[in-house]
């Protein structure tokens, strides 16, 4: 491991701790993060906000230059747009569409890119090996690297460290590598980042673990918790996702016996939970996004061993929108209106309300089951501005319910923006009353007691 002179590097350094806290701090360790999407911006800005001294790559040019104009370009962020204004006039953040450039002007190496999945739902590191093999080119002596995306394990012992040591020429030892995963969600992300949870590192070696561990201490007002190595951390990210997956599972798979039992599944789930052991979620209409339903996949479809409790929770949560998609249609042919004749007003299109994000969101198969019945399909959301996949899905998009003369026959509830709070339920059911109503979200449970509505929630006995 090489000595450093200087504080423009922390891996290596020989400087006491609180030099190279200062050395971070005033800006004197350059740092680039690569990715400035959902979760990449709020890490960039805080970063910038603490040590003053950041560069963020992106390869959208759009992205670039609004951030460059002091411009956050992510929706629904509280604090975020005024937060990238500041920095942007400090001269704390800059963003270029550069990442090898970033690179070699850096000696903080935070990557924090999408982790993709293929057709086959199997993990896709494409976009990570092509930012590591830019950071591997500008490695220099004395530089961290540090993923905050969300990896399969073993991803940085058995491929960024072998790609890494293959662009710089450089050894584990010349520079550190270290996983600290981000544990953010969209909407809360600059609270999250700021220490809402303790901070995990883990390092490929002891200096890669202290010099990441340093630098997070700075970041997080939270605890830093290190652990034996960056395997055990890429573990501990899936482990979180994959343990929300089999709960939500368990949650929709009891919700589905609420007529046999004659019960309020979600009643007795809440009432259960007022023992410290139990903990079980909320049963709703299927699980979308960026991280719950991809990450039980990076254990099951990239190593040999088998996962039958973690496949069956993917196939259980998968089949929650054609359920509630079912329930609509179940409820419409008891009060003698056939699907073919029946119209039906989807409500949310992105997989969680305030999130303008569709991956992976229930909405869309609960529209392709509706059409495929022979449904007419509307659909509503307040804050997505591109449908062109529920169009094709079969849907006709209406931009405000509210404001539009719609009669419909059913209407499912997939996510509870909050816009729809003040929609009259049983007026979009026309001449049509009592209208159906499918509460995907038990967001409007006071509709149960309307002799206008046709109550149907998740998990709800009627």
């Amino acid at each position: 491991m090489s000595s450093q002179t200087s504080l423009t590097n922390l891996y290596g350094s020989t400087r006491s701790e609180d030099e190279q806290i200062a050395a971070l701090t005033s800006g004197d360790v350059p740092v680039g993060i690569y990715g400035l999407g959902k979760m990449g911006l709020p890490l960039a800005s805080v970063y910038a906000d603490t040590t003053g001294n950041v560069t963020g790559a992106d390869i959208d040019r759009d992205v670039v230059r609004e951030i460059n104009g002091g411009r956050s370009h992510i929706v629904g962020e509280p604090g975020l747009g005024d937060l990238v204004e500041d920095l942007v006039t400090d001269g704390a953040l800059t963003a270029s569409t550069e990442p090898r450039e970033v690179a070699e002007a850096s000696s903080v190496h935070v990557v924090i890119v999408p982790t993709l999945v293929d057709e086959d739902d199997r993990p896709d590191l494409s976009v990570i090996e092509a930012v590591t093999d830019d950071i591997g080119k500008g490695l220099d002596e004395g530089d961290l690297v540090i993923f905050e995306s969300t990896l399969p394990p073993r991803s940085c012992r058995d491929v960024l460290l072998p790609q890494l040591e293959a662009e710089s020429g450089l050894s584990l030892g010349e520079f550190g590598l270290a996983f600290c995963p981000e544990r953010t969600s969209s909407g809360r992300a600059l609270e999250d980042i700021r220490g809402a949870y303790p901070k995990v590192v883990g390092g490929a070696d002891a200096e890669s673990t202290r010099a990441a561990a340093l630098i997070y201490d700075q970041i997080s007002s939270n605890e830093v918790i290190t652990t034996s190595d960056t395997t055990t951390a890429e573990a501990v990210k899936v482990f979180e996702g994959v343990y929300r997956d089999v709960n939500i599972a368990l949650a929709n798979e009891l919700a589905t016996h609420a007529d046999e039992f004659e019960i309020d599944v979600t009643e007795a789930i809440d009432v259960a939970n007022t023992q410290p052991f139990c903990e079980i979620h909320t049963p709703g209409a299927g699980v979308g996004g960026h991280c719950i339903p991809y990450y039980p996949q990076f254990l099951i479809k990239q190593f040999e061993t088998e996962a039958p409790l973690m496949r069956t929770a993917r196939d259980v949560n998968d089949e929650m929108p054609h359920v509630t998609a079912q329930t609509a249609l179940d409820e419409l042919r008891t009060r003698g209106v056939d699907p073919e004749d029946a119209s039906v007003l989807v409500l949310g299109l992105t997989y969680r309300a305030g999130v303008e994000e569709i991956r992976k969101t229930p909405a869309l198969p609960v529209i392709e089951h509706l059409d495929d019945a022979g449904a007419e399909v509307f659909a509503s959301d307040p804050i997505l501005n591109d449908t062109t996949v529920f169009e094709d899905a079969g849907a006709t998009i209406v931009d405000d319910v509210n404001g539009h003369d719609l009669s419909v026959d059913a209407v499912v509830l997939v996510t509870a923006h909050e816009s729809f709070d003040d929609l009259d339920i049983p007026e979009l059911g026309g001449d049509s009353r009592p209208v159906v109503f499918v509460d995907g979200r038990q967001a409007a449970t006071e509709y149960r007691d309307d002799e206008d509505v046709t109550y149907q929630g998740i998990g709800l006995h009627d």
